[in-house]
């Protein structure tokens, strides 16, 4: 039997471990778990090369919970420990200090690999236990081992009676951590770190119902065995080659990655490279709602089959954290900063790779099969719009499959909606004017309007549009994007359109002057047009600056410009050949004039979305009044 001392490099490296670490101790369980699967796995490649003279088998790694005796097992098959190992891995703790130690974990790293990350990996133990043995048997039929150590510096080692290869850890919980002798938590762990290791992982039994047999009633109970409870699929999709799996497959693993989804995805991306960098994965789009936020921290980033976060934000383009799926990678560092990460040159080949797949992918599906992906896109277009906005590379190759539809339902890509309007809407400028919709009801009269003009008018709907309208209108040449309701629509009648007023100078400004008078709300800014007598006597037009300024700071971009909370302004364009607006001008007694204002003003508010309140009930209480 041998007596000695750990060698550390700070005095006392265990409540170092429970206090900086103490936010993520459950990942005990992970670090074990996958110190067990190295392990076999090493044993795998040595009977492979023929260095390892055994039988692998069908290794599995048990663990086991004994409540009673507050204690759990992780056992397994693998290469195991000669006694000079045990003291190589276990007693000389490979640490460069505590000073390091802290420094790293000074902000409280909630991330979940650090231990491995410092040669710590087995020390995790000590987390949630108070004493911590092993039991190992090397596959080199060397003597087997017992190491046991209660928490300090201070270990014994000696020989132990164990017959098979593999590992046993055992772990006396301490009496802060028995949550972890509840079957219940242990499964919740291992569902949640270990769910797609590639050893099978054994916890309990399960009761399996087998066939009856052929002489069985009808009534007669089917008979039952009970076996190995395994966890995990060690073999998931993104481990295996895309030309090996089916349609089927790919929902299959979705469904169980989020079985509590029931929607299917709309389609997925399969990621498979290994040079310059390793990475794997399935990535999927879901049917998305206009909802920035709620969407986030569904793809899970594994390392080797071993989860580590669902938190992928600096490693997949933001964006696309709106997606689904699984990347697994080891190239990329784990428990640093967010600006280390954004810094780290392997971590931006695997973002621009993702990035440059999703659009390759993305391309392939339109091209393919167009009218699918027009089917699609009120489902995925919150992704791709948001894609164009802050990734320049994507915004590139989006130019070949960002579909722009209008309120009749037709899609167009950008070059295909140039070619459309060219010769109907320019302005003075001869720029080209792009009218949109972002509400189909609300704008419903001004979209007619200029759909009785010929105009083609797009629905653009997105929380972001009015970011994305700005970075198309400075990276494409002679463009502009109008909303139906702005306040220059007129600028695109076509000259043998123009109207010719049928009032007299003189007549127009004491229209204008009456009108000034009579409406309070100094918001309004009264501009006479010659229009169509069939066109609106009233309409309500708002400055496309600043209606896109004020959904740009709604959505988070008004900071940028450093501007407070921006102001009401509307202009009230008035047909001066309408009958109605001739009637205004004419009336002699004031009390009707201003009647008859007051109420196209207020229809012409109603038509745009702006009367409330007691407003809209005056005007009511008005209606009625005339209608008698």
């Amino acid at each position: 039997m041998a007596e000695g001392k750990i060698n550390v490099s700070v005095e006392n490296i265990f409540p170092l471990i429970k206090k900086f670490l103490y936010s993520d101790h459950e990942i005990f369980l992970r670090e074990l778990v996958s110190n067990a699967t190295d392990a076999t796995l090493k044993l795998k490649h040595l009977t492979t090369i023929g260095e390892a003279k055994v039988d692998y088998g069908n290794p599995i790694i048990e663990i086991k919970v004994d409540k009673e005796g507050k204690k759990i097992h992780i056992i397994d098959q693998g290469i195991g420990m000669t006694e000079e190992e045990v003291e190589k891995y276990i007693n000389q703790v490979a640490f460069s200090g505590a000073e390091e130690f802290l420094n790293k974990y000074e902000d409280g790293a909630k991330d979940s690999g650090i231990i491995g990350h410092f040669g710590l990996g087995f020390y995790s133990a000590f987390m949630v236990a108070d004493k911590v043995e092993i039991i190992t048997k090397s596959y080199t039929d060397a003597p087997a081992v017992h190491w046991s150590c209660d928490g300090s510096p201070n270990f014994t080692l000696k020989s132990a009676e164990k017959e098979d290869r593999g590992t046993e850890i055992i772990l006396h919980v301490a009496d802060d951590s028995t949550e972890f002798l509840e079957e219940s938590r242990i499964t919740e762990l291992l569902n949640k770190y270990n769910k797609f290791m590639p050893i099978p992982i054994k916890f309990g039994m399960r009761t399996e119902t087998l066939p009856k047999p052929k002489d069985a009633k009808e009534d007669d109970p089917a008979p039952t065995k009970e076996v190995d409870n395994i966890i995990n699929n060690p073999n998931p999709a993104w481990t295996k080659q895309p030309a090996d799996l089916k349609e089927e497959d790919y929902k299959g693993f979705y469904r169980e990655l989020y079985p509590m989804q029931f929607e299917e995805p709309l389609f997925h991306i399969h990621l498979n490279v290994d040079y310059p960098f390793n990475l794997t994965g399935i990535l999927y789009f879901p049917k998305l709602t206009n909802d920035l936020n709620v969407q986030k921290d569904r793809i899970q980033l594994y390392q080797n089959q071993v989860f580590v976060t669902d938190n992928v934000e600096g490693i997949v383009p933001e964006f696309l954290t709106m997606l689904r799926g699984v990347i697994d990678s080891p190239d990329i560092p784990l428990n640093v900063s967010r600006s280390y990460l954004q810094a780290d040159g392997a971590v931006k080949k695997i973002s621009s790779y993702i990035t440059r797949k999703v659009a390759d992918k993305l391309n392939s599906l339109f091209k393919n099969n167009r009218e699918d992906f027009e089917a699609k896109w009120n489902d995925i277009k919150i992704v791709i719009e948001y894609g164009m906005l802050s990734e320049d590379k994507f915004f590139e190759k989006a130019d070949k499959f960002a579909l722009y539809p209008t309120v009749d339902g037709l899609y167009y890509t950008f070059d295909e909606l140039q070619e459309k309007i060219k010769d109907n809407q320019t302005d003075k400028d001869d720029k080209l004017v792009i009218l949109y919709a972002s509400d189909k009801e609300a704008q419903h009269s001004y979209i007619e309007a200029a759909k009785t003009k010929g105009y083609e008018v797009l629905l653009l709907d997105s929380p972001i549009v009015s970011h994305l309208m700005q970075k198309l209108e400075t990276s494409k040449e002679k463009i502009s994007f109008a909303r139906v309701d702005a306040d220059h629509l007129d600028n695109l009648i076509k000259k043998e359109d123009t109207q010719i007023s049928k009032l007299s100078d003189e007549e127009k400004e004491k229209l204008k002057a009456d009108l000034e008078a009579t409406i309070s709300n100094k918001s309004y800014t009264v501009q006479l047009e010659a229009m169509d007598s069939d066109a609106s006597p009233f309409i309500i037009t708002e400055p496309e600056f600043m209606r896109r300024m004020k959904e740009m700071q709604q959505t988070g971009g008004g900071g940028m410009f450093g501007m407070g909370s921006m102001p009401e302004m509307y202009n009230l364009v008035v047909n001066t050949n309408h009958e109605l607006v001739n009637e205004i001008l004419n009336t002699k007694t004031a009390k009707k004039k201003e009647r008859l204002i007051n109420q196209s003003l207020d229809l012409a508010r109603l038509s745009k979305g702006l009367l409330k309140g007691e407003e809209l009930t005056n005007f009511i209480k008005r209606s009625y009044e005339m209608v008698k």
